[in-house]
């Protein structure tokens, strides 16, 4: 879809009195469409799911070794929560977001897998007659299968019904990503308190040799393995969800790519027990090791071109008056997000902090959404969602604007370019771009020189120089200026 340039800033417009702030009538909704009653009933759900998962646990484990696998289970849980929460640091997602898909993975999702895994197995070793090796089928084939899928749910959940919150990869590395930790949590605990039980069984005293062979494998060699493989299906349905709403076929077929992906490596990890001793270290250090490395740096790598897609989109709002000349660099930089919160708590308090904090996620935001808009990937709220964003920053600007400028001045080079990086009017030879205005010169004209510290932190650009609508490089746009259509 065609986008138009941003319009002036005007006070934000409140909800009429029986429609919507768009001039909408709002329809009476049925009793089971309100928020509340799918609030309580997912709630519902997950507590009773949670109430059964540890009713099983302690039932297989003993009240002792539930104990002590719920000790040593928690270990890992803040640091990986902790380096998800740091991916998705661009764009923070809601907190109900990840409590749901942590609390889906260990206790809806445990349960499918204890109550489906049982289930096979014992079917397995009636049919065959053999109960190892139904062990065995049932760990390397149907466990990969039913856990996995069952994990994949709680992806698809935020994916279809939180869709406003689900616009990319990293949103699908987080949500896989927390599921899997949630999941990975309750079953540490069941292995972990049936090997205490096997050390009190052998006339060992507190934890022993099982345990300790068990919290070493599971906790200090491979706490990434579930989320490693659940990642797979949220890169899946992140890369859907920047498909457009026309790529149907790709918007199904890109989520269960990632899932065989994942069922496939989750096979290969659990049929590498198998193998003795040495053939699990060889799976370890040749395949596990080198795919978490390169997952890694594809989602950190995703993270940084999140910020440059930042500092790409914002200019066109700030030459429309809604945002500050500084304010897109400030936004595309993590540490003058830093700087920017940190100043507003300094001065103003944790309140103005938090306001900061809103006003650099709804921004980013709305970076996000003029980029999917300009590759025609938008769908049909594209107006209302921009204007929803655009009112919530207008409403926090007093506060975050005076945070941003001064962290733009903390953090910016002495040298500013204020070449725009698509062709410009009225500017011969430059039509192949030359980087963000805050980077270095690639042209002496272009040069500001370097100057003292000013009362405002960014001169105005000469009028030739102002940032146009990136809809400029299209065909029949005129490009005198960043208002004209």
């Amino acid at each position: 879809m065609a986008i138009s340039p941003p319009y002036p800033p005007h006070p934000p417009q409140p909800p009429q009195p029986g429609g919507t702030p768009e001039g909408g009538v709002l329809r009476h909704a049925h009793w089971w469409q309100h928020k509340w009653v799918r609030y309580g009933a997912l709630i519902t759900l997950l507590a009773l799911s949670g109430l059964v998962i540890l009713a099983l646990v302690r039932e297989q484990t003993g009240t002792h070794g539930f104990l002590v696998g719920l000790g040593l289970a928690v270990l890992p849980v803040p640091l990986l929560i902790a380096a998800f929460r740091w991916l998705d640091r661009v764009e923070p997602g809601p907190w109900r977001n990840l409590m749901f898909a942590f609390a889906w993975g260990a206790c809806a999702a445990a349960l499918i897998a204890i109550v489906a895994n049982s289930f096979a197995t014992r079917w397995i070793a009636t049919a065959t007659a053999d109960p190892s090796s139904a062990d065995t089928l049932g760990s390397t084939v149907i466990a990969p299968i039913v856990e996995e899928s069952a994990k994949a749910a709680a992806v698809l959940l935020v994916f279809l019904f939180r869709r406003r919150d689900f616009t990319g990869i990293v949103d699908g590395v987080v949500i896989a990503g927390i599921t899997a930790t949630g999941f990975a949590f309750t079953e540490n605990i069941l292995y972990l308190g049936n090997a205490f039980g096997t050390d009190q069984l052998t006339g060992d005293g507190g934890i022993a040799s099982v345990t300790v062979a068990t919290f070493f494998v599971r906790v200090i060699m491979s706490p990434f393995a579930h989320p490693l493989f659940t990642v797979l299906t949220g890169i899946g349905f992140g890369i859907a969800a920047l498909s457009g709403d026309g790529q149907r076929i790709r918007r199904v077929l890109l989520p269960l790519s990632g899932l065989l992906l994942a069922m496939t490596m989750h096979a290969l990890w659990n049929g590498s027990a198998t193998l003795g001793e040495w053939g699990f270290l060889a799976v370890y250090g040749a395949f596990m090791v080198p795919a978490f490395a390169v997952l890694t740096w594809l989602v950190v790598w995703t993270r940084q071109r999140e910020l440059g897609t930042v500092r790409e989109e914002l200019p066109a709002y700030a030459a429309a008056g809604w945002l500050t000349p500084a304010e897109p660099y400030a936004l595309g930089s993590m540490r003058a997000r830093r700087l920017a919160r940190d100043h507003a708590r300094r001065h103003l308090g944790k309140p103005a902090a938090r306001e900061v904090a809103r006003y650099e996620a709804y921004a980013t935001s709305l970076a996000f959404l003029r980029h999917r808009g300009r590759l025609g990937r938008a769908g049909a709220d594209f107006v209302v969602r921009e204007r929803e964003l655009l009112n919530e920053l207008w409403r926090r600007k007093d506060i975050a604007r005076p945070a941003l400028d001064h962290a733009a001045r903390m953090t910016a080079p002495p040298v500013q370019v204020v070449m725009p990086p698509w062709p410009v009017y009225g500017v011969p030879g430059h039509g192949q771009g030359y980087g963000h205005p805050t980077g270095p010169a690639r042209h002496p004209q272009h040069q500001l020189p370097h100057q003292q510290p000013h009362p405002q932190p960014h001169p105005q650009p000469h009028p030739q120089h102002q940032y146009p609508h990136p809809r400029s490089a299209q065909p029949g746009y005129s490009g005198y200026g960043p208002y004209q259509p």
